[in-house]
């Protein structure tokens, strides 16, 4: 079976699932979504940075970075944010890292662990911030907006691979990503475009009046450019790694940090762009 074949079995059978899990249990189902990418994509992310030679703690990244998504939305009378969870995961990192048994590499256990902390639960929990912050018109409004910025921007990936099969003829980044090409990204830009504007024609009823087709596409654009951005950053670490995918957890695609990878910068963009412009 073909790689491109595989790809997209995978990602058919990915989006069957997440939409009836959304259909069928709502925000609560977006929130548990989003812990498992963090939880799995940090995994996968620490075992890149220990190929590459660092010694980032693992357990204890996973288990904080679970409850950076969970416990501000589930315990908001805690007053407890994301933020604060970052640092007790810090303080955690830093009263552990006294007892590591070499000490040559507690400077890069540190930091390779607070850096996969930040990059990606941090970055991830902003999708947790959406959900529940828009429940208007509809109460599953802030559920389709999550859905939203991942259609946005996973599509950019199928609309750039699609466009550089077909017509890409100008390198993007030879060194980092040689199959990516300008054509291919402005195909991909252009898609995900098209796709915004669609989704708000289509669930018009659902979303605030104010979040138009043309609204849309416009801001489906940076968005768009930054999971193309997203992708690099993980190509540049895989690269240092000597590892072709994060993991075997879809066929034809990879693990978890290879979906997620486009989504981890585009996840607080979007946040802010709907909450500063709409």
């Amino acid at each position: 079976m073909s790689v491109i074949l595989k790809r997209t079995l995978t990602t058919l059978a990915l989006w069957a699932g997440i939409i009836a899990l959304l259909y069928f249990v709502g925000a609560h189902a977006a929130v548990w979504m989003v812990a498992l990418m963090a939880v799995v994509s940090i995994y996968e992310f620490n075992k890149l940075t220990r190929a590459i030679g660092h010694h980032p703690f693992q357990i204890m990244s996973m288990i904080v970075a679970g409850l950076m998504i969970l416990v501000p939305f589930y315990f908001p009378q805690c007053h407890v944010t994301t933020a604060d969870l970052l640092v007790i995961g810090a303080i955690a990192a830093a009263v552990r890292i006294l007892g590591e048994r070499d000490p040559a590499t507690r400077t890069e256990t540190l930091a390779s662990t607070l850096f996969a902390l930040v990059y990606v639960p941090l970055m991830l929990s902003y999708f947790v911030r959406i959900v529940g912050q828009y429940t208007s018109p509809s109460p599953s409004s802030g559920v389709l907006f999550f859905v939203w910025v991942v259609i946005v921007t996973k599509l950019c990936d199928t609309g750039a691979l699609l466009t550089g099969m077909a017509c890409g003829k100008h390198k993007m980044t030879p060194v980092i990503s040689p199959k990516k090409t300008w054509e291919g990204v402005v195909g991909g830009v252009i898609t995900s475009a098209l796709i915004s504007a669609l989704f708000a024609w289509l669930f018009a009823h659902w979303l605030p009046a104010n979040f138009t087709p043309l609204f849309a596409a416009l801001v489906a654009l940076p968005l768009a450019v930054l999971g193309v951005i997203g992708d690099l950053v993980e190509s540049i670490i895989k690269r240092r790694a000597d590892i072709k995918d994060s993991g075997n957890l879809a066929p034809g695609i990879g693990g978890m940090f290879d979906l997620t990878d486009s989504l981890i910068l585009t996840a607080p963009a979007a946040y802010w762009l709907l909450y500063y412009l709409m």
